[in-house]
């Protein structure tokens, strides 16, 4: 990733400055750059972009990434250019006070510069803001997804005249919330009345369904971590079922479709009355296929259960010594496993947020100060013809607060975009970006282009106005 960014922009400039005549070098003018330098751009600006991808490992987030920040520096070239050409006709040179029009004209005078300053500087908050916007929900995202009281045991076989005891037993041992649902076993066999046959299906997964039984389970109530995305779900509705989403696209089920179970040598036909979101690493009770009845008759199962198990000593061996057909899973290991890997992801999203940060700093420093010695010649002849040094400082502070604006502004715009993006399409969360986002983005704009630009630019006016004609004679 180095060699092809020192390839794009390390060696354009190189093979440009073998062919400037003496007489530009005299004049520091290396000229505008010449194909062969425009062409060793182009491959390493694309040789990035496929290693970008690469390093992505995922298609999709590749695809967001690189076309995402590739639209971005378009949408701020032409949005910068249009800035100044519209700030160089509103601004009324007569009523207007004197800062602000010589701002405009130093503005106005270098537009190729200043589309590169507010492209250059969007870019870097680009980055920032993004990591900004996401690292937030991204972090909230993981954290909901193993929250500190996720249920660590999953107990199933637990026989039908068991529940009430069961039950019974949990609540006297101080388990207060738990999911409680009947498993049944069934295989799938006609769709709309078609018999279903694992040689019809291209999917290996959906062969693999197909082959074996599935866990189905029935309750009047929707579980409440279950979102419904299509359809409807209505309680005790007899001949329907509600299906996972993921499950409906891989054997291409859809609402409104017949599904035929067999539960050990007993039929029955249901209709697709609703479409479930599962978010199956919840650590709670899931289910591909649902029948939203409090009761099925006829149909053999059993219970399952997920709940937190309490902190007191021995509670599993009672458990098992009390019921002992149970199959009692402990997944407190697996679960502290994950928490910490997730808290070393996060501490790995924190040190990125930093050094983007730093990043972002210098390539902010970078573009303020890429025109600091022509700033300083035209503040050399404007203090030689009587401007004074606080009007100078009141110029230079505008024009540095107007192109942070203007690409904090259009950097929170477009990273709402990316960040939809990325959160739809990718990491698979909802996605909230509150106004103030793009209001605050504009300000931090502003602010780090006046913090960089005095920090580059601070010894400009401090420089003797002889000394910078004569370097600019030489």
């Amino acid at each position: 990733m180095g060699m092809t960014l020192l390839l794009a922009f390390g060696l354009p400039p190189v093979l440009q400055l073998a062919q400037v005549p003496p007489l530009r070098v005299i004049r520091r003018d290396v000229g505008n750059l010449r194909p062969a330098s425009l062409g060793v751009l182009a491959v390493g600006v694309l040789g990035f972009a496929a290693l970008l991808m690469v390093a992505s490992r995922d298609m999709t987030l590749g695809l967001i990434a690189v076309g995402g920040f590739a639209a971005a520096v378009a949408v701020f070239a032409i949005s910068s250019w249009l800035a100044v050409k519209l700030l160089r006709r509103v601004v009324n040179e007569r009523t207007a006070p004197r800062w602000m029009v010589l701002a405009t004209r130093q503005i106005s005078a270098r537009p190729a510069y200043a589309v590169v300053q507010v492209s250059a500087l969007a870019v870097g908050l680009l980055a920032l803001v993004l990591l900004v916007l996401l690292r937030t929900d991204l972090i909230s995202s993981w954290r909901k997804a193993t929250p500190p009281d996720a249920p660590n045991r999953f107990v199933i076989n637990v026989m039908p005249e068991q529940g009430e005891a069961f039950v019974k037993t949990l609540k006297e041992a101080g388990v207060s919330g738990y999911d409680w649902y009947p498993m049944i076993r069934a295989r799938l066999v006609a769709v709309n009345g078609k018999p279903t046959n694992p040689d019809d299906f291209a999917d290996d997964r959906a062969k693999r369904l197909l082959d074996r039984e599935f866990n189905l389970s029935h309750s009047a109530a929707r579980p409440p971590h279950n979102e419904i995305v299509q359809g409807q779900w209505i309680e005790d509705e007899t001949d329907s079922v509600s299906i996972e989403e993921g499950i409906a696209k891989t054997l291409n089920v859809k609402l409104g479709d017949v599904l035929r179970f067999d539960f050990g040598g007993m039929q029955l036909d249901s209709k697709v009355t609703s479409v479930r979101k599962v978010d199956w690493g919840s650590m709670r009770a899931n289910f591909f296929v649902m029948y939203p009845v409090a009761r099925l008759p006829g149909v053999p199962a059993t219970y399952m259960g997920a709940f937190r198990a309490p902190t007191t000593k021995g509670f599993d061996n009672a458990l098992v010594r009390q019921f002992p057909n149970i199959t009692n899973v402990d997944m407190s290991n697996t679960i502290a496993q994950v928490q910490r890997v997730l808290d070393q992801v996060i501490a790995a999203v924190e040190f990125l947020f930093a050094f983007t940060l730093a990043a972002g700093l210098v390539v902010l420093f970078a573009s303020v100060t890429a025109t600091r010695e022509e700033r300083a010649r035209e503040f050399a002849i404007m203090r030689a013809v009587g401007a004074r040094s606080s009007l100078l400082r009141q110029v230079q502070r505008a024009e540095l607060m107007g192109v942070g604006l203007l690409a904090g502004f259009l950097a929170s715009m477009m990273a709402a975009v990316v960040g939809w993006a990325l959160a739809r399409y990718v990491f698979g969360f909802e996605w909230t970006v509150s106004p103030w986002a793009v209001l605050v983005g504009a300000l931090v704009g502003a602010v780090l282009a006046l913090a960089a630009g005095w920090w580059g630019l601070r010894e400009v006016l401090r420089r003797p106005v002889v000394d910078t004609l004569r370097r600019s004679a030489e």
